[in-house]
């Protein structure tokens, strides 16, 4: 008679390795997964499990388990060509995989991603000043990629556009009908001197990365007497209000702790402007002077001394000049740019960015290849807002050349920056390409407001993980021209 194994070893022989049927690292032509269980069996094994066993929950979500590595890992071990292939798992690339799932099949689409964690980015201004734990902001990459996409667990290390083709780092070739570009941007924190090493010493945070948001919050905490200083580079940004929000929040903390009056404020930033929309930066003006914060415009980081808690900041204006500033703690905003791989490339332009039409989203010489997010050069900021609307957009666009067809739908530039002014307050900005306001909703939205920290908080975490990853939300273009009777 036939041994019956538990539940739970059954589960650790079918979910303990993700990919083990198939062995995702195999040549195209390799039949049986790292176990050495054949692909064929394995579709058998999954169709015929005791009848008894399929009444257990437990071997429901082995089921499921099985059903998922047969759904994904074989086309990732068996094919090299995809009518749509998608490079990098981030906001952008997560929904036009979704999208494009449903417009020409999951079999036809990959994602290329190298990661194995997926975070909510915006999350993390709330996670450095204690609001929001890091655990929220992340889940597993195979739990938001679309179901039945096939996910090539690599980093792309070459385009070759001609051809369409490109190339991984694991030496694979996969080949295309249509590129979606969305490798978002990368941060150089070494190209401020004494960095990324200063990260070792206390005081001192940064809420752009994973590994460094949590110690904003330790400095922050921690914090007794003297300089709390917040920085903005002389680069693009993504989410440009953040490096002022955590500011706000700083301040919000140390007045709620009574440590307020032991402490000066000061954001130095690189721009000319504490924010790009007059309408917007006027009403952070008056909650600095009214908060007592200090700004100094034209102010670029360049170098931490650590080990001392000292900040040298070079003044643009003034070539040559720098100024050194004693901390008590410090948040740094990284110096940004376009992913290494692309800079160099035939897609990039002259500075780097992946060069597409700012209306269509369409690489301006390659008809086939197509840009979402950070790693473009639209000329607006970067957001996750940005990306919601450009998906909608990117998705027409597609589906027009998919059938060959003219692209009609523009996309006008919309982004979005809830400026976190403190724990229950922000000021939502939303503007265009001319850095006019383009607000959803009635009122006006350059007043602190409760409603919108609700928002920014609780409620779009819910409609990234559940709206935009699915390839739902494309923005809030519908709404707003509800709300504002048609006139928007």
């Amino acid at each position: 008679m036939r041994t019956q194994r538990s539940c739970s070893q059954e589960t650790r022989q079918v979910s303990g390795n993700t990919g083990f049927l198939h062995g995702e690292h195999c040549s195209k032509h390799r039949t049986t997964g790292l176990l050495g269980i054949n692909i064929e069996k394995a579709h058998t094994m999954a169709g015929q499990l005791h009848p008894q066993l399929l009444l257990s929950r437990q071997y429901c979500r082995v089921f499921s388990v099985i059903n998922s590595q047969i759904h994904t890992s074989s086309r990732l071990a068996a094919k090299d060509h995809y009518k749509v292939l998608v490079l990098g798992g981030g906001s952008g690339g997560i929904t036009m995989a979704a999208r494009m799932k449903r417009k020409v099949g999951a079999q036809n689409v990959a994602i290329v991603e190298p990661s194995e964690v997926h975070y909510y980015q915006p999350i993390w201004t709330l996670v450095g000043a204690g609001a929001k734990s890091i655990a929220s902001s992340g889940r597993p990459t195979s739990s938001v990629i679309p179901s039945g996409v096939t996910w090539v667990k690599s980093k792309v290390a070459e385009f070759d556009p001609k051809n369409n083709t490109v190339h991984t780092d694991s030496g694979k070739k996969i080949s295309y009908d249509y590129l979606i570009v969305a490798l978002g941007l990368e941060l150089h924190y070494e190209k401020i001197k004494g960095l990324p090493e200063g990260f070792e010493h206390p005081k001192i945070g940064s809420n752009y990365s994973v590994k460094t948001v949590e110690k904003t919050w330790n400095a922050l905490k921690n914090f007794k007497e003297g300089n709390a200083l917040f920085t903005f580079p002389n680069t693009p940004v993504k989410c440009a209000g953040a490096p002022q929000k955590i500011m706000y929040l700083s301040d919000a903390f140390l007045r709620k702790t009574g440590k307020r009056s032991k402490a000066n404020i000061v954001f130095n930033t690189s721009l000319p402007v504490i924010f790009g929309v007059k309408k917007y930066a006027d009403a952070l003006w008056e909650i600095v002077k009214k908060r007592d914060l200090n700004v100094n415009l034209r102010h670029n980081l360049i170098e931490v001394r650590a080990d001392k808690q000292e900040a040298v900041f070079e003044n643009l204006d003034k070539p040559g000049e720098t100024e050194v500033y004693k901390y008590e703690m410090i948040h740094v905003t990284p110096p940004m740019g376009p992913p290494a791989v692309l800079k160099g490339s035939s897609l990039d332009d002259e500075g780097g960015w992946l060069d597409v039409n700012k209306n269509t989203l369409q690489h301006k010489t390659y008809a086939n290849v197509f840009g979402i997010g950070d790693c473009t050069n639209l000329p607006t900021s970067k957001t996750a807002a940005a990306v919601a609307a450009q998906s909608a957009v990117l998705d027409r666009t597609v589906s027009r050349i998919l059938k060959k067809q003219t692209p009609d739908k523009k996309y006008d530039g919309y982004t979005s920056c809830p400026l976190v002014t403190s724990y229950n307050t922000v000021i939502l900005a939303e503007f265009d390409y001319d850095g006019q306001p383009l607000e959803t909703f009635p009122v006006d939205q350059s007043k602190e407001s409760r409603v919108m920290y609700h928002m920014k908080a609780d409620i779009m975490p819910h409609l990234y993980w559940h709206g935009l990853l699915k390839g739902l939300w494309g923005g809030p273009g519908p709404y707003r021209t509800i709300m504002h009777m048609g006139m928007k």
